[in-house]
């Protein structure tokens, strides 16, 4: 990606004139509104070709495996926002958006990167060796293998399993799920411990098989958590929870910081 001065002025995503609007050569009016869903319009937005029907079921099934994830640092982010600023959704949608980072939700990125690392390193097609390499690597480097390991579903993410079961069941698995699978046998052995497939893995794995783009990888779980953070601000609109949670927050942590002179003496002195 080029930073800094721009030589091609164009974009090829939507345009308008006092009759039309079009988006990625469509009109919006006569051939999108009312005659595709919005997975369809969400792969014609960012690839810019129609999915086929395989790949329209593989992108939904991802979006809706990661929408909802209960109370995750974000979702808490969000709901205190719009609790001390109850007319604000777009500030508590960016709050909840804005946390989605490294360790929750990007970790799709990340894992998707990885798994395009190992494979793109397999000489001569050699996943196996090249997966051997990589978390050999992170062991050394005491890093977590991407896109493996759950603390809660040690014997396996039940979304991943079934993201993966539907990518055969579609006939879209391809060298990105193979790579999956083969580090997820391999790496338990090289870490010594157990480490299933998450869905982390999963949804870059099926989805990179599918056809999506790498460089756009941040996008589906962005999109799906925004539906699942649209719930939990109407939630918190009706019956407010946000307070709640600042309060057991603040009564969690102990404070070990110096002392006042004041805060030492004893009461009433």
């Amino acid at each position: 990606m080029r930073i800094g001065k721009q030589t091609d002025a164009y974009t090829a995503i939507a345009t308008s004139d006092a009759h039309s609007i079009t988006v990625r050569g469509r009109d919006l009016c006569h051939d999108l509104i009312g005659k595709i869903g919005f997975t369809d319009f969400f792969w014609l937005l960012v690839v810019g070709e129609m999915p086929t029907s395989a790949q329209s079921k593989m992108l939904d099934a991802c979006l809706v495996s990661i929408a909802e994830h209960g109370l995750v640092p974000s979702v808490q982010a969000a709901r205190m926002t719009l609790a001390a600023g109850p007319e604000s959704w777009q500030g508590a949608m960016a709050a909840g958006l804005l946390g989605m980072g490294t360790v929750v939700a990007g970790s799709t990125e990340t894992a998707g990167r990885f798994l395009h690392e190992v494979l793109t390193g397999a000489t001569d097609g050699d996943i196996a060796a090249s997966a051997q390499d990589h978390v050999t690597q992170l062991k050394i480097e005491r890093k977590k293998v991407p896109g493996l390991g759950h603390p809660q579903h040690a014997e396996g993410d039940p979304r991943a399993l079934r993201l993966l079961e539907l990518c055969d069941e579609l006939g879209l698995s391809g060298r990105y799920v193979e790579t999956l699978r083969v580090l997820g046998e391999q790496a338990p052995g090289i870490m010594h411990r157990p480490l299933p497939v998450n869905v982390s893995g999963a949804i870059p794995a099926v989805i990179l098989d599918a056809g999506w783009p790498l460089e756009a990888l941040k996008a589906v779980p962005l999109l799906a958590r925004a539906a699942g953070l649209s719930a939990h601000l109407y939630e918190e609109s009706l019956r407010s929870i946000g307070f709640i949670m600042s309060n057991h927050a603040d009564l969690a942590i102990s404070y070990d910081g110096e002392r006042s002179g004041r805060e030492e003496q004893e009461p009433g002195a």
